[in-house]
């Protein structure tokens, strides 16, 4: 039974008090109450047009805190509006109201029912978090967009989703059971399947439930005949409220879940959802069809739904052109693509791999001439790759290069997909009159077409042109009998338009629905009914002048400006994914946020917050002085995890770097920044007398207090100096054997150079038996990677030149640059270029900068790999990944027979200093212990654990009883094995044991000389002491005697 606590006060005329709104919520809240200028503003966007500050953010923990926020918010007054993963594209959860984020911990998937296929989730669980929980049953979840690693079910539900499994059994509301739900005023429903007999039954028991349902009843009969006549019968109707499924089926049931279902948190605030699960064929096959035309694809899409394809998708030529542009890595993706202009590419389920390639067989024979090519894929991995393509289309068409920006607000209309053809003809002919040229793609076995378009959102003709647009295409698709919104609902960016599509008389209806569960207008207003036009709060808009500072980075592809930089992120929030597996090697974005599953810690959030604080009107005001920015900047590890995987290449460490100059302009940093920052100077200085050092950093007692003033945690290890640095030793080895080689630059890195230099060893080893003759540059040079980490971009600039100067008859040669450690070798890919885009020099070095796999897998004519049967486990490191990939790496893997497994687990944690410091260290670890450290504790001792990041390999040691080898120690292991040598367990042992002796006797002769010395001192102050006492005596004896 549903019941209200109090009732609900009328719109008040005075100001609401904002202290005492957030002072009675930290009363009432067990989870966490967030006013403070840095989370309002963290909150102000998601992934649409639209702006609006938050009053305040509520982060429940249970039910009972959601109940409580809302009384009290009802008590004061104040509107509420309900987030999960901040994903929509239309401006539902953006408002001026109490934001109730349940991502962080109301997470739960509460039970699952394998026979009843049933299963309840909290609003906070991700898409994909209950796909992976039915795949033991052999179900799964059928609505998964596009978001479904990150979003939430209570976004996905509130906005009626669909993506490309809707296929399978149409869009949310057609999976839903039920819904516990809360209405402003308290009332709580469980709203579920109910017949005539059970609606009158409730009617009759009374109460706020009763009278709630007596109100729908009356509704429903006065508005049946039109609801009928006018909501379109097509798959994808998305638009508007779901007044049609008040109507009894055939069975005499209605569902009162799946009216509230796509009311985008205007209507109740979701607890708990039942939801349908549905069984998942063992095989799956996809079909791509090639098309002459995005038209001609479109016309056969339909024709095709008698295969009951679990996705039917399409997408036009300028999208795959797009998207080969976007990266490497999506131009091999496209190659999947049949030939033609346009394609549809079809999913089948079956039993048996015979059965499903047998299905696709017969679809293509079905396709018959239409079609001017055709290619089948049964192979998972090949599946996997072609829909991370057609998932791509976001962000490839959002900022295109040389293009106009691109943006939501027609983005996914839809038709009955019979008529889809002739829709998409006229749709373009609309286009093409506006001047506006997007890529199509979509869902069109539902009759869904999806496209970012390039609408002036910065000027006021370009805004009025935007609303003249949107008019004219809500026309165009209502004569089409189709929906405004196939999948991501009104919101704010449709709303306004929705009496085109439903006419006043159905608005009407809706309006009474509000007003039946929401009659003061508190639950997101604004949104649906009563809308706010459609260019009011617009993110962007004529007055959009942000803050243009002069930065020490450049911005080359952003126009030379950090705000164009920030306006990157789309705010689709694949950086809030809980874990990367899966997504071969883009598993890295974003290891803070996984670890705190706070907003403020994704790469969304802290882009946002940048955004903010440039735009200069909004809750960030200290600009680059702001204590708030800063605090979401301190746990960005600095990955560039978000350069890789971001689909818009968000480059957060890069921001950091920006903000961090600024912020200590003219301030003292903390301690840890100097000596972690100039840690090539120090370990010059630490080169002289690598035993003393050891004596003070290793021996307990002395070691804590060198921890205490280097701001390291006392739960960390300081690494050990080496007692020779690598260019000592190479001095000291002679001529190379391979003279007259061709020659390559081994770039001596500091991290090596100091600490591991056997590492640089074993490669020059490697690139003597490939044929190279090994340089080093000249003593002195560091690229200043940990500058970056503390904006210390004005020294960083400065090591750059001598870089540049030093490196300049090498560069003059063309020589092939190898450095073995990832993080060097991006400064010099991607931070140089940033600083210095217009040096040629700096052009010279970003081009010839290769990881050792890099030469050896591409450049190498005379290598003949040695061989090396075993298996290796292989951490990737977080810069290798974003800007190098790990291709060449398992090629060379490849040709030595060592068979291995990349790692999926993202950030090792202890990214250069973050993992060492006080403020970070516990971080770190929770970044290592998430995914990488068990898995190196699991891995058999036969089984080699590779790193070739220095803090990889270091978080590896103090974490495990394991040592990880660079790639380098790997092959040196293969060129010393002999014939028919078996790998012993541990192979890193013997490197590992070699490299502890040589420290442990560095440090014992530097503890004899210490000996020695103080021995020598007291030896001769004991003498002095003698000699002083006999002088004494002498003088007295002298005087005795003379009297």
């Amino acid at each position: 039974m549903g019941h209200v606590r109090e009732p609900v006060p009328a719109l008040r005329a005075r100001p609401l008090d904002i202290e005492a709104l957030a002072r009675r919520l930290r009363t009432v809240v067990q989870g966490e109450v967030r006013f403070e200028a840095a989370s309002r503003a963290l909150y102000a966007q998601d992934a649409s047009n639209y702006r609006r500050i938050p009053l305040g953010v509520v982060i429940p923990t249970s039910k009972d805190d959601v109940l409580a926020a809302i009384s009290v918010c009802r008590e004061l007054g104040a509107p509420i509006v309900s987030r999960g993963g901040g994903t929509s594209l239309a401006g539902q959860t953006v408002n001026e109201a109490v934001v109730l984020d349940f991502s962080k911990r109301m997470n739960r998937i509460v039970w699952l029912d394998p026979e009843a296929r049933l299963a309840a989730v909290e609003p906070g669980v991700v898409c994909d978090e209950l796909v992976e929980a039915g795949k033991p049953f052999g179900l799964t979840w059928g609505p998964q967009p596009a978001t479904h690693s990150h979003c939430c079910f209570g976004g996905m539900l509130g906005n009626n989703c669909g993506g490309m499994r809707a296929q399978m059994n149409g869009i949310a509301v057609q999976n839903v059971e039920a819904l516990d739900v809360v209405l402003y005023d308290g009332t709580r429903l469980h709203a579920g399947w109910m017949r005539e007999e059970d609606l009158a039954g409730a009617i009759r028991r009374g109460g706020a439930e009763g009278a709630l349902l007596s109100r729908l009843r009356a509704l429903r009969d006065r508005w049946a005949e039109r609801i009928r006549r006018g909501y379109p019968k097509i798959p994808r109707r998305v638009s508007g409220y779901n007044l049609d499924q008040l109507l009894p089926g055939p069975d005499g049931r209605f569902n009162l879940g799946r009216v509230l279902v796509g009311s985008e948190a205007t209507l109740v605030t979701m607890l708990e959802a039942t939801l349908q699960l549905l069984p998942d064929p063992p095989r799956h096959v996809v079909v791509v069809l090639g098309y002459r035309d995005i038209f001609e694809a479109a016309e056969a899409a339909h024709t095709f739904l008698e295969f009951r394809p679990l996705a039917l998708e399409g997408m036009d030529d300028i999208l795959r052109r797009q998207l080969a542009e976007m990266d490497a890595e999506h131009a091999e993706r496209v190659k999947c693509l049949s030939d033609g202009n346009a394609w549809l590419m079809i999913e089948l389920g079956a039993a048996t791999e015979s059965e499903a390639r047998a299905r696709a067989e017969a679809l293509v024979r079905r396709a018959g001439s239409s079609i001017v090519d055709f290619r089948i894929y049964p192979e998972p991995a090949q599946q996997h790759a072609l829909w991370e393509a057609r998932e791509g289309g976001l962000g490839a068409t959002a900022f295109v290069p040389g293009s106009p920006d691109a943006w939501p607000g027609w983005e996914d209309s839809a038709v009955a997909p019979e008529r889809l053809g002739a829709y998409l003809r006229d749709l373009r002919r609309l286009y093409d009159s506006y001047d506006y040229h997007p890529a199509l793609y979509g869902h069109f076995g539902m009759g869904l077409i999806h496209c970012r378009v390039p609408f002036d959102l910065y000027t006021s003709g370009g805004v009025e042109k935007f609303r003249r647009f949107m008019s004219d295409a809500a026309d165009l698709v209502v004569s089409y009998g189709g929906s405004l919104s196939g999948e991501h609902g009104d919101g704010q960016a449709r709303a306004e338009l929705l009496v085109k599509m439903f006419g006043p008389e159905l608005m009407e209806a809706m309006r009474e629905l509000k007003a039946i569960f929401d009659p003061f207008h508190r639950m997101n207003p604004g949104k649906i009914v009563e809308p706010y036009p459609i260019v009011d709060h617009l993110r962007l808009g004529p007055a959009y002048r942000p803050a243009q500072p002069e930065t020490h980075f450049r911005f080359p592809e952003d126009d030379g400006s950090l705000a164009r930089a920030t306006l990157r992120c789309v705010g689709i929030g694949r950086c809030r994914r809980k874990h990367g597996e899966g997504e071969d090697h883009h598993d890295v974005m974003c290891p803070s946020y996984m670890v705190t599953l706070e907003e403020e810690h994704s790469t969304r959030g802290r882009a946002h917050l940048l955004w903010e604080m440039l735009r200069r009107d909004g809750p960030v005001t200290e600009g680059w002085r702001d204590d708030g920015v800063k605090h979401a900047l301190d746990l960005c590890l600095s990955c560039k995890g978000c350069k890789g995987d971001c689909p818009v290449n968000v480059d957060l460490a890069t921001y950091k770097a920006e903000f961090l100059a600024h912020y200590w302009k003219g301030r003292l940093r903390p301690r840890h920044a100097y000596a972690f920052g100039y840690i090539d100077k120090w370990a010059r200085l630490a080169a002289r007398l690598p035993g003393l050092v050891n004596l003070l950093t290793q021996t307990p007692g002395a070691s804590a207090l060198m921890k205490v003033l280097a701001g390291i945690s006392l739960e960390s290890k300081i690494p050990a100096f080496a007692p020779q640095t690598f260019r000592a030793m190479f001095r000291r080895r002679g001529a190379s054997p391979t003279t007259g080689g061709q020659r390559v630059v081994l770039w001596a890195d500091t991290f090596n150079d100091h600490f591991f230099p056997d590492t640089l060893m074993a490669a020059v080893d490697v690139l003597e038996a490939a044929g190279y003759e090994v340089v080093v540059p000249p003593d002195g040079l560091c690229c200043g990677r940990p500058l970056y980490d503390f904006g210390m971009l004005d020294d960083a600039r400065r090591y750059l030149d001598r870089v540049l100067h030093g490196m300049r008859p090498y560069l003059a040669e063309r020589l092939p640059v190898v450095v073995l450690e990832p993080s060097c070798a991006s400064v010099f890919k991607d931070e140089l270029y940033n600083l210095m885009p217009d040096s040629q020099d700096a052009a010279a070095l970003r081009d010839r900068t290769m990881l050792l796999s890099d030469l050896l897998a591409r450049e190498a004519k005379l290598w003949i790999p040695p061989k090396l049967p075993g298996r290796a486990l292989v951490q990737g490191h977080c810069h290798q990944k974003a800007l190098f990939g790990v291709d060449s790496e398992q090629k060379v893997l490849d040709a030595i027979g060592l068979e291995h497994e990349v790692l999926e687990a993202g950030c090792c944690g202890m990214a250069g200093a973050f993992g060492f410091v006080d403020e970070t260290h516990r971080v770190g670890v929770a970044c290592g212990e998430r995914a990488l450290l068990p898995r190196v504790r699991s891995a058999p001792l036969e089984t080699i654990v590779m790193a070739n990041g220095f803090s990889c390999r270091e978080q590896i040691a103090q974490r495990t009883e394991r040592g990880a080898l660079h790639l380098a120690e790997v092959m040196k292991l293969a060129l010393d094995r002999g014939p028919g040598e078996a790998l012993e367990p541990r192979a890193e042992a013997r490197i590992v044991t070699r490299r502890r002796a040589a420290m442990r006797a560095s440090m014992l002769r530097a503890a004899i000389r210490i000996v020695a010395v103080i021995g020598t001192a007291i030896a001769g102050a004991t003498l002095v002491r003698r000699r002083r006492r006999t002088s004494v005596l002498g003088r007295a004896l002298r005087r005795a005697l003379a009297s």
